[in-house]
């Protein structure tokens, strides 16, 4: 059975993730201080520290795909397209020749990586949130899409 003290920490190990939102690297650095503060004294605790790491890892693997994915197919669509005869009229660039028929595909690519990232960050959020309720209730939660980084 956990104690109280137990179940607060594990949960402010999970809602700690949050400092993302305020502190860069805020989600590595906070939940790894609680987590090692009491993952020798508390299984509990433990279990917990292990999983946020793991869920904010596993984000950040998915995250630098998507904007390796995401950023050269934009890049590319970008410079394919732009002629190098822009035209100065006026303290205005005129781009001729400019289209998208032929990288519909590429920028759909593009776009659905966007896309997705956006949706993984909501996610994360709403999975933070959830994870501390279940915690707090003295519940083991595991996060979806996780990749056990740390065992």
């Amino acid at each position: 059975m956990e104690t109280t003290t137990e179940k607060n920490i594990a949960t402010f190990t999970h809602l700690s993730a949050l400092t993302q939102y305020f502190i860069p690297f805020g989600n590595y650095i906070f939940p790894i201080i609680l987590w090692s503060s009491k993952k020798e004294s508390s299984e509990f605790v433990n279990y917990h520290g292990k999983q946020i790491l793991n869920f904010q890892l596993s984000l950040l693997l998915y995250s630098l795909v998507l904007i390796l994915i995401a950023v050269p197919t934009f890049l590319i669509t970008l410079f394919r397209n732009i002629p190098f005869e822009a035209v100065v009229n006026n303290q205005d660039f005129v781009f001729r020749n400019f289209n998208f028929d032929g990288n519909i595909g590429m920028l759909t690519v593009g776009l659905v990586a966007v896309i997705i990232f956006g949706v993984l960050k909501v996610a994360e959020f709403f999975l933070i949130i959830y994870a501390s309720i279940k915690t707090s209730n003295g519940e083991n939660y595991k996060y979806p899409i996780t990749i056990p980084f740390i065992k």
